[in-house]
């Protein structure tokens, strides 16, 4: 089976190891961009900064994180990855849960409009 991975208006993220219950990424953020502010209905994340500086929104609180440093993320917990610097942003991303499937992402705010475009479509 090929590992997923995927270009986005941000970045890019690509599939290392898949298992039942467990998904792990690499993610890689351009300078400058940020992900959408989202929540999953079934899986929590575990986020390792492994290049650059990641600014975390979780729940309402922003941390910054720097090489080494985790931040933990709980299931139906909203949040998002930015990079602020000018240099790209390089993280490994753990799930964990029942269902890790990219479908499971609620949308709360996007730069991209890509939370407009899903609510027409449903439509």
């Amino acid at each position: 089976m090929a590992l997923e991975s995927e270009q986005r208006p941000w970045g890019s993220w690509h599939v290392i190891d898949d298992g039942k219950g467990y998904k792990v990424k690499r993610i890689h953020v351009n300078p400058g961009e940020r992900l959408s502010y989202q929540t999953h209905a079934h899986r929590s994340e575990h986020w390792v900064v492994i290049f650059g500086m990641a600014t975390c929104t979780v729940d309402g609180e922003t941390i910054v994180v720097g090489p080494g440093q985790s931040v933990d993320v709980t299931v139906g917990a909203p949040h998002r990855i930015s990079n602020m610097h000018a240099e790209e942003l390089v993280i490994i991303e753990v799930q964990h849960g029942a269902y890790t499937g990219e479908d499971d992402i609620c949308r709360l705010e996007d730069d991209y409009g890509r939370d407009e475009a899903a609510a027409q479509a449903a439509r």
